[in-house]
Formats: structure tokens, sequence, C-alpha cells
């Protein structure tokens, strides 16, 4: 299979497991949703939180991924874990995996790919 159709599929599976999660029932009422979005024809998949907690508007990105020259693209990741520990428990090797959050000069001192 095509690594970008394996990387897609993959994408699309942990961030809809990661929406079910945020969303199991919770002994506390809340009235904040997580929502996946996913956009195949541009590569670019997310996760964001909208509602309201308290008084206050919740609208925020929980992850945002994108697949940019073969390479998976953390863009935004506020994940305890950090998405790239699941992509990595998934066989994606660390050279397709970019911490995008983090500026270029820095890239180089992860174990990530630069770009």
């Amino acid at each position: 299979m095509d690594k970008l159709v394996t990387y897609r599929q993959l994408i699309k599976r942990t961030l809809k497991e990661y929406e079910t999660l945020f969303n199991s029932p919770s002994p506390i009422p809340k009235q904040v949703d997580d929502h996946s979005l996913f956009d195949e024809t541009h590569d670019r998949y997310m996760l964001f939180r909208t509602g309201w907690w308290k008084k206050e508007r919740i609208n925020s990105v929980t992850l945002y991924i994108r697949l940019h020259n073969g390479k998976i693209y953390i863009e935004e990741d506020w994940t305890e874990d950090g998405i790239a520990t699941d992509l990595l428990q998934a066989g994606v090797p660390r050279e397709d995996i970019v911490l995008a959050f983090h500026p270029p000069e820095l890239r180089q001192h992860t174990e990530f790919a630069i770009a």
C-alpha cells in the first residue's frame, strides 16, 4: 500500500480514537465537545474542541497534522503524551515525523526529522 494512503488511514484512526476518548462520559457535566476534521484533498487533519466552560467560550485546536513532502508534520499537539508517540508505536519511522510546532532551527535537537 502507498505510504501516504497508510499515513492518512493511521492519522484518521488515531484522531478518531482521541475524539472518542475525550468525549467519553465524565462525572463532571460538560458542555465542551471534541471534533475531528479530515481534509484528504489537502492532507490536513485536525482535532479541535468547542463549547462552553462555566461562562467562557472554548474554541481550541488540540491536534493539527498535515502531510507534506511524504512526511507527517505535527503542527499543533496538546495531548498528554504527544501523537508522535502513537505514530512511532504504529511503525512510522522517526525520519517521517516533523515536529513542526518547534522552530526549524531547534528541530535538529529533536530525535525527529527537521523537515
